[in-house]
Parts: structure tokens; C-alpha cells; sequence
């Protein structure tokens, strides 16, 4: 089985990082460590291969992204 490429979901990020990681080491440098926490604290172990993250994982993961995009100025 082919193993579909994952990248970082920062804007424009165009780097390829494992599956269970939000984005690449740059932007994830990025996020507040308190946010970085919630991430973590809200992944379910195995939920890229579900592809059944939990709506607190999303939530975590929405406000990382906007953090970074604004600390880019996207």
C-alpha cells in the first residue's frame, strides 16, 4: 500500500512531516508551548490512520494554525 504524503498545515507550508504531527519543527517553534500542550493533550493515538480525530483535537489544532498564520502575517 502506498503511503499518502502528510504536510504541515501551516498556510502555504509546503513541508512534508509524519502523519501524526500537526506541521513541520519551524511553525510548530511557533505555537505558544500552553497550545502545543492542548495538541498534544487532545491526539488520540493512531487518529491519523482513523482518520477519527476528536473535535477537541480540531479545535486545538484550528487556533495553532490561526496563530501561526497571524504571526506570518497571512
Amino acid at each position: 500500500m502506498k503511503r499518502m504524503k502528510h504536510f504541515c498545515h501551516a498556510i502555504g507550508c509546503i513541508k512534508e512531516v509524519e502523519p501524526r504531527l500537526l506541521m513541520c519543527p519551524t511553525h510548530w517553534r511557533m505555537v505558544p508551548r500552553s497550545l502545543q500542550h492542548d495538541v498534544w493533550n487532545t491526539y488520540v493515538p493512531g487518529q491519523e490512520q482513523t482518520k477519527l480525530p476528536t473535535e477537541e483535537y480540531l479545535d486545538a489544532a484550528k487556533v495553532a494554525i490561526q496563530v501561526v498564520r497571524e504571526l506570518e502575517g497571512k
